[in-house]
């Protein structure tokens, strides 16, 4: 098979962020199939949130099991990141792309197999392990194939994944689980993810530029080289304060809903379709103004708006749903306007011969960031009965403000480390 060389060739200075470069044939393809790996991904981390009120119930767990089983996936899929990490720039990015993917492939079967706390807790374990290396390779495939003039608009197009499992993956599995159980929700899942996996196998080029660049040998001398870097550590922190905050209010947003705001679980799917749908139009939109405009800027807009539609949405009591539509539809602009241009950035901060162990690391600290915010909602909320309403999910607004104005400032940083770079390399 041919060998695919990278086109992320260094834009000139002064033409970065205003000539927009079209993609090609394969540029489009590429962007295709990684945004439908991210939909699976997402989906599976997503869709515990809307199954949270069934689960609940279904299995009697209790806010802080339910917590554990949703920082399980991401606390693992940090480990399992930081170990992957040595070895992220010494494989084909297409071999090591498809040997995580068959693990998350397994253990989303697993997660359908599961009966009761402890085997549903085992197997996002087993999930989360492979799962969360998934996004950080298909990160340093999209740092070698698209120059940093074109990557807002890539991420733009690619996290659409996220707005696409609100608007199908999480409303369809929503009616299997209503009418077969929870259980169906993964085996979706997992049948679309092994479709996918097929076109990779067959479509998708050899990605081994980064090879010829590699200077350690050593596994382990590669991902300490990788920590030792002062501009990467500002990118780390910035990551895993991104994600302390975007985790937080996730896992208990359907019970909030159902329980406090009184929407049935039944209009559930309606919500999130609906969020989806708005996340889709407004992503693509939001890719290609960080492309133009700089990103940093972008970013503080979202955090502002963010931060207001978080207290709104959390200090929310029972309301009609076109209202909590609208809230969400706001509050999800906020965080979009968050996610693009700060993703864009950070995409930016290594070198291409460091960049499958600097994704790893990144990927490590956000999904373990994400585990802890999850186990932080699960100690802070409080639930008396099955049916109650929720106690203490304002504090967990109050708390993810706070997170968004020191992101600002990290963001900040991130963004003169990129500057300082722009006039040599992409």
């Amino acid at each position: 098979m041919e060998e695919i060389q990278p086109e992320a060739v260094a834009a000139p200075a002064g033409k970065a962020r205003k000539e927009v470069i079209p993609f090609t044939g394969y540029q489009q393809f590429i962007i295709l199939i990684l945004a439908l790996l991210q939909f699976t991904i997402i989906l599976d981390f997503m869709i515990i949130s809307p199954l949270g009120d069934i689960l609940l119930k279904t299995l009697g767990l209790s806010t802080s099991q339910f917590g554990s089983v949703v920082s399980a996936y991401a606390i693992s899929a940090g480990i399992s990141g930081i170990l992957a990490a040595g070895f992220a720039d010494k494989f084909d990015r297409k071999k090591l792309l498809l040997f995580f993917y068959s693990g998350f492939i397994v253990g989303t079967a697993f997660c359908a197999l599961a009966y009761n706390y402890q085997t549903l807790l085992l197997a996002r374990v087993v999930t989360g392990l492979f799962g969360g290396v998934v996004g950080s390779i298909s990160m340093a495939i999209i740092t070698d194939v698209f120059t940093l003039s074109q990557r807002g608009r890539v991420m733009g197009f690619v996290q659409m994944a996220f707005a696409g499992s609100q608007i199908l993956g999480v409303p369809i599995g929503l009616l299997l689980a209503n009418i077969w159980g929870w259980h169906a929700t993964f085996i979706m899942v997992v049948i679309l993810s092994v479709l996918i996996g097929v076109a990779v196998v067959t479509r998708l080029k050899p990605l081994t530029e980064h090879l010829k660049l590699q200077s350690d040998k050593n596994a382990l001398h590669h991902l300490w080289h990788t920590i030792q870097k002062r501009d990467y550590r500002i990118g780390f922190m910035a990551t895993a304060m991104l994600s302390l905050g975007g985790f937080m209010l996730m896992p208990f947003t359907s019970a909030f809903l159902v329980n406090n705001v009184m929407i049935a679980q039944a209009d559930l799917p309606v919500i999130f379709f609906f969020t989806g749908i708005s996340s889709m139009i407004i992503m693509p939109l939001i890719g290609r103004l960080s492309d133009r405009v700089d990103k940093f800027k972008i970013f503080v807009f979202g955090s502002v708006v963010a931060a207001i539609m978080v207290v709104v949405y959390t200090n929310l009591g029972p309301v009609p749903i076109w209202m909590v539509i609208v809230i969400n539809m706001i509050l999800f602009m906020g965080i979009m306007s968050r996610m693009v241009p700060a993703t864009a950035l950070n995409s930016a901060v290594p070198e291409m011969y460091d960049r499958g162990a600097f994704m790893s690391i990144n990927s490590s600290l956000q999904q373990m960031a994400g585990g802890v915010a999850a186990m932080f909602a699960g100690l802070v909320v409080v639930q008396a009965a099955e049916s109650s309403p929720l106690k203490h999910f304002d504090t967990l607004g109050y708390v993810m403000v706070v997170i968004m104005v020191i992101c600002i400032f990290l963001v900040y940083r991130v963004s003169r480390v990129v500057k300082r770079k722009l006039p040599v390399s992409s």
